[in-house]
């Protein structure tokens, strides 16, 4: 499914669709905070899309390998400069494993929640353990649900309003499935997209990571390490294995 919704024409325009994204002053923050928790060692991003959390971070030095379902997107990442020194395994990041062991595992912009079932996410968190060293660290990035913001009886979040687009989000409470639908004006014509998501809460999160044999080390509401409170709409979660030295912090 993903790779079907994340084809050619979203491959080509990522950038031009999402250009808050491609912010130096959003992408330089984590990539800041990644090399950090790497710290020379290997990382693996989980929908390494067209690298652009991949390609900054290997420039500071860190082997980055990527998963992605969408053969579109890695086209698009390999059309770039130092693109095709990236390695990318094809494939579903919550079952697809790569050769070696990782310092690193990250999973940012909301894409944990692509995996539509909880089965799919837990099954995500064990195989993110499964690859890192004693004592890595998974990093997630993913967006408090809304619902709090919702009122009584309605169901759609706008996340997103400009001149040449609209975003938001449409609830079903009962299967904990989240609808998010796009309108763009890309040059006089409209284009739509829409894709399914299971949303997700922090402490749910914190659980699949247990399930794992992770525990979680620290989260913030930013890559910046602004603290995480109860309005905070975002976060950066960091869940680590244990460490092969029992007496390590």
């Amino acid at each position: 499914m993903v790779a079907e919704q994340f084809d050619e024409w979203i491959a080509e325009r990522y950038e031009r669709l999402w250009p808050e994204l491609f912010d130096p002053a959003v992408i330089e923050p984590a990539v800041d905070f990644l090399a950090a928790l790497a710290d020379g060692g290997p990382a693996l991003e989980l929908g390494i899309g067209t690298g652009r959390i991949a390609l900054p971070l290997s420039r500071r030095g860190v082997h980055v390998h990527g998963i992605e379902a969408s053969p579109a997107m890695v086209t698009r990442l390999r059309s770039q400069p130092d693109g095709a020194g990236i390695g990318v395994t094809i494939g579903d990041f919550a079952a697809a494993t790569v050769s070696g062991e990782f310092t690193l595992a990250y999973l940012v912009r909301n894409t944990i929640t692509n995996l539509t079932a909880q089965a799919e996410q837990v099954q995500c968190f064990r195989n993110v353990a499964a690859q890192l060293v004693p004592g890595g660290c998974f990093v997630v990035e993913n967006y408090v649900p809304e619902l709090r913001r919702l009122p009584p009886g309605e169901t759609v979040h706008v996340f997103t309003a400009t001149p040449d687009h609209l975003g938001f989000e449409e609830y079903d409470v009962g299967s904990q499935i989240a609808y998010s639908h796009h309108y763009w004006d890309i040059d006089g014509r409209l284009k739509t997209f829409s894709s399914r998501h299971r949303y997700v809460w922090p402490s749910e999160l914190d659980l699949m990571a247990q399930l794992a044999g992770m525990s979680l080390r620290e989260r913030w509401s930013g890559w910046t390490r602004e603290p995480f409170t109860g309005e905070s709409r975002s976060h950066i979660s960091v869940w680590c294995t244990p460490s092969a030295d029992p007496d390590a912090g």
